[in-house]
């Protein structure tokens, strides 16, 4: 026998040896004890060899032991820790979990993580602070910044990992898998709109930072953000509030089933909310948002289960807008026309920083959804999802933000309108693999999405609205067709994710056609060193479409400018109530995308950004929670000239952190802060965005029967901006347009009361 053949042999005995020594198999489900749904992330320890499993969607889990009989830890962010001895013999148990306190000492640093440790962070976060507003939702990501600059009913605009991302082109935003992101959109590329979601309705939600996410295809660039609504209630919730400038709200949730029905499987609810204020602008916004909401759930036989859902969402708004700031006070700074910056003096008419210019700015907009999703337990560690979705949304929006720069006898009054349809369907059809102590977790994926817009239109008009000409005009027919492969091994204290997606675009414009294909590969690697510490690599590849109206002109524009990314990071817990998530990041853009106040794509050039980010959640006693959130990024165009290469908007240093008090007699709340960096406000830095420190104080008193609530935004009442932009405007009895920083003032003190009801 020669040395190859020895240790061909040595090798199969040695694998012979570890399956036949890990026979004994622990399988097992974990769901909440009221709601009878499945919880995800829940964390499995042996307690003896102290491995570790973490629940799959659907709640189930498996662990591979060398005895067969264990005793498990069970634990999850928000519920009581239980402990059992369980059998192998025993085919399946399920593990039945109640709401208790928060405990840090629950959340572990398992082999299992994978992308799950920001799925921590987020289940952490939502358990303890207080949300009632889709803003409040997104706020609650690691380094993720709105703002608002066009009224109430508009989508924020997202800052994040150095991207000024408009409304949505770098972050991929989804609710229950239905997209929110409008791609081809008549405002912006990627436009999410994120107001029809009632924050009562959310259970959970899920992050990413980077293009590594082999299911996450169109805008994943800088990120994907992902919320789950409730399949079940605990509990039915009817809520009123109201506060300064004319705010109130009217919400409530409603459980259609009861108790008996839930532990058949089978779950309904409703749930609306009516929104109104005027806003601290000295035009009143009128804003009003309605929102309804449906969901129905059910257990089909032992292995399917069906979900249904559908809502409606309307809103109308009058919007202030930006305003540039010499029309407030002078000594304001401005770009001569050499491109250096120079004082001066005020507008001939000056207004209050929440004053208006242009009174006929606003919009309204609506949008219904329905979607339906069917998950199948197909045996032997099979399981395979369909969803089948469908959107109809309008968009209707006047703006002005440089007044009489383009035309000094009807100003430059612009108005943006569509009606779309979009259909999709998700599909994934994936399997667990054992092979002794090592598990593989395979899944391939098919999804497409069609959107066909009517009356897409981008128009001059007059303050009345009446017509002068169109600065586009034309329906898009656009169609995104991705498949994807996904392999992830488990071995030891060793992770292995390796990914690739194949996505195919077809763009259809004014009769003329399109097509193009993107591939995209993965990889994350996870090493866990022991029970405190994780080290983390990932890498891939990721895209963002463009805009079919400049696919189809071709000015310039890549049709897919690819991004290339890696993150280098670890999940530690030093101490037993401390959780850190750290990382450094780089990512490179073929293309930024930039868009304009003429409607139009512009071509941004080439683009890299490396950073760091920090995140740590520490619990100082029983009840008060610190958290903290630092993030660090150098954006800059790759290819520009020492001094020109900034990316205007673009954040480079953002925080955010606060104390998080749940008491025992039911008093509970936090005092959080923003902290928003000074950054460049055009690509020479000779005009700044101006950065902001703002506070929020949120109390609560919670009962079993009844909650009275008071949030105050910007406690210290502070001067700041929330948002500011370049723009060359003119304002009457001025001479010729100005180049400077236009902005749209921060709420001040703002505070509101608030009463719920359980039932």
């Amino acid at each position: 026998m020669n040395i190859l053949q020895k240790a061909g042999l040595t090798i199969f005995i040695i694998l012979i040896t570890q399956i036949s020594y890990a026979q004994h198999i622990f399988k097992g489900k974990v769901i909440d004890e009221i709601t009878r749904q499945p919880i995800e992330y829940a964390g499995i320890k042996s307690g003896i060899t102290g491995k570790t499993a973490i629940t799959d969607e659907a709640g189930n889990f498996q662990l591979v032991l060398p005895a067969d009989t264990a005793t498990l830890q069970i634990s999850y962010i928000g519920y009581a820790a239980k402990q059992l001895k369980i059998k192998s013999a025993v085919k399946r148990f399920t593990v039945l979990l109640s709401h208790g306190s928060i405990d840090l000492k629950e959340i572990q640093i398992s082999p299992n993580l994978n992308n799950a440790s920001f799925h921590t962070l987020s289940a952490l976060d939502l358990s303890l602070r207080p949300v009632n507003s889709s803003q409040d939702l997104m706020r609650l990501v690691p380094g993720l910044f709105i703002a608002q600059h066009m009224g109430g009913g508009k989508a924020e605009q997202i800052f994040i990992r150095g991207f000024d991302a408009d409304h949505g082109t770098d972050l991929n935003v989804s609710v229950d898998g239905l997209p929110v992101n409008m791609v081809s959109h008549i405002h912006g590329q990627g436009y999410a709109d994120l107001h029809f979601l009632i924050p009562e309705t959310v259970s959970t939600f899920d992050f990413g930072k980077g293009p590594y996410y082999s299911e996450k295809g169109d805008l994943t660039t800088a990120g994907y953000l992902n919320y789950s609504t409730k399949d079940a209630l605990d509990k039915s919730m009817l809520s009123l509030e109201g506060g300064q400038f004319n705010t109130f709200r009217v919400a409530g949730v409603i459980d259609l089933l009861g108790a008996k029905a839930k532990q058949n499987g089978e779950n309904a609810y409703i749930a609306g909310e009516y929104n109104y204020t005027n806003g601290a602008f000295k035009l009143p916004e009128q804003y009003k948002r309605t929102n309804l909401f449906g969901k129905y759930s059910k257990q089909l036989g032992a292995n399917n289960r069906l979900s249904l859902s559908a809502s409606t969402f309307s809103t109308s708004w009058v919007a202030s807008g930006e305003i540039p700031g010499r029309a407030v006070a002078a000594g304001t700074t401005a770009i001569d026309d050499n491109g250096n910056a120079i004082k001066i003096a005020a507008a001939p008419v000056t207004i209050d920083r929440f004053g208006t210019i242009d009174s006929a700015q606003g919009g309204r907009s609506t949008r219904v959804n329905a979607n339906a999703k069917l998950t199948t337990d197909l045996k032997n560690n099979w399981t395979m999802e369909n969803q089948l979705y469908y959107t109809h949304y309008t968009f209707l929006l006047h703006v002005n933000s440089s007044f009489f720069a383009a035309d000094t006898v009807n100003g430059d009054e612009r108005q943006q309108q569509e009606a779309r349809d979009m259909f999709g369907y998700n599909g994934k059809l994936s399997k667990n693999s054992y092979f002794g102590n090592n598990m593989l977790t395979s899944a391939i994926g098919l999804s497409s999405r069609f959107d066909r817009t009517y009356g897409s239109r981008y128009s001059n008009v007059t303050e009345q609205y009446q017509f002068l000409d169109d600065i586009t005009k034309g329906d898009i027919r656009q169609n995104n067709t991705g498949v994807y492969l996904d392999e992830t091994l488990e071995s030891g204290k060793w992770l292995l994710n390796l990914g690739s997606r194949l996505d195919y675009f077809k763009f259809n414009y004014h009769d003329t056609t399109k097509t193009n294909v993107i591939v995209s590969p993965k990889i994350n690697v996870q090493y866990t060193a022991n029970q405190q510490v994780q080290f983390y690599l990932k890498a891939g590849k990721g895209f963002h479409s463009n805009n079919a109206i400049a696919v189809i002109g071709n000015n310039g524009l890549a049709t897919l400018p690819a991004a290339y990314g890696a993150d280098l990071g670890l999940n530690w817990k030093p101490i037993q109530h401390l959780y850190i998530n750290a990382a450094l990041w780089y990512l490179y853009l073929q293309q930024e995308f930039v868009y304009t106040d003429d409607g139009d794509i512009a071509p941004g050039g080439k683009t890299r950004r490396i950073g760091a980010d920090l995140s740590a959640r520490y619990e100082l006693a029983k009840w008060l929670f610190a958290d903290l959130n630092v993030n660090l990024a150098r954006p800059r165009l790759a290819d520009s000239l020492a001094g020109r290469g900034y990316l205007a908007l673009a954040p480079t240093f953002t925080s955010t952190g606060g104390l998080d008090f749940k008491l025992n007699n039911g008093i509970n709340g936090g005092l959080s802060y923003r902290y928003m960096h000074s950054r460049p406000g055009n690509n020479t830095n000779t005009l700044v965005a101006d950065g902001y420190y703002v506070t929020d104080l949120k109390v609560n008193y919670t009962q079993k029967k009844y909650e009275v609530g008071l949030s105050i935004e910007n406690l210290f009442n502070t001067k700041w901006n929330e948002f500011e932009a370049e723009q060359v405007s003119r304002l009457k009895g001025e001479a010729a347009p100005i180049d400077q920083m236009s902005f749209t003032p921060g709420t001040p003190f703002f505070a509101k009361l608030r009463v719920a009801l359980f039932f």
